[in-house]
């Protein structure tokens, strides 16, 4: 499966610029591209960012998440700073987009996903979606530091009507 990684950047920059221009922390960025990526693959058996996913202890993770995101600050499309919001606590990576996402590169079916996901996930934290990401048959039927395999997302029973 080829990475899509000019569409993940899209995607990245359409995440931040829906919610408030940035995702505060790399486990909530991590979260929402794995509800893209699998709930798309669940509804079309296609693949999105193309992206593997690992099930780490915080639930799965993309491994192309850092060089992708690596790239854009490079590229001067995103800008990525630890901010310490908590005393005892790591550091939060917070996401900010400097470019308005190219949506010209979404079919009408990943536009349409992106948004259910923003709607049904984007008001959650880090904690939140971790918890739920760890309840679904994708991650639970992995082994620790294995990857996720797509074909798990049929094992999850998501209900896709109502878009919500």
């Amino acid at each position: 499966m080829p990475l899509h990684a000019e569409k993940y950047k899209q995607v990245i920059l359409y995440l931040c610029s829906q919610l408030g221009k940035e995702v505060r922390g790399k486990k909530k960025l991590a979260k929402l591209l794995y509800f893209v990526d699998f709930d798309f693959f669940e509804k079309y058996q296609k693949y999105f960012t193309g992206d593997k996913y690992k099930a780490l202890p915080m639930g799965p993770v993309p491994v192309s998440l850092n060089a992708i995101t690596r790239e854009m600050k490079k590229e001067k499309a995103l800008k990525i700073e630890s901010v310490n919001e908590h005393n005892g606590y790591n550091a939060t990576e917070v996401y900010t987009c400097l470019k308005e996402p190219k949506t010209a590169v979404f079919s009408k079916e990943e536009k349409e996903m992106l948004d259910r996901v923003i709607k049904k996930y984007g008001s959650l934290n880090g904690k939140q979606l971790e918890d739920l990401t760890h309840a679904e048959a994708p991650y639970s039927g992995t082994k620790p530091s294995e990857e996720i395999f797509y074909e798990l997302a049929f094992y999850r029973g998501t209900d896709f009507k109502n878009n919500d």
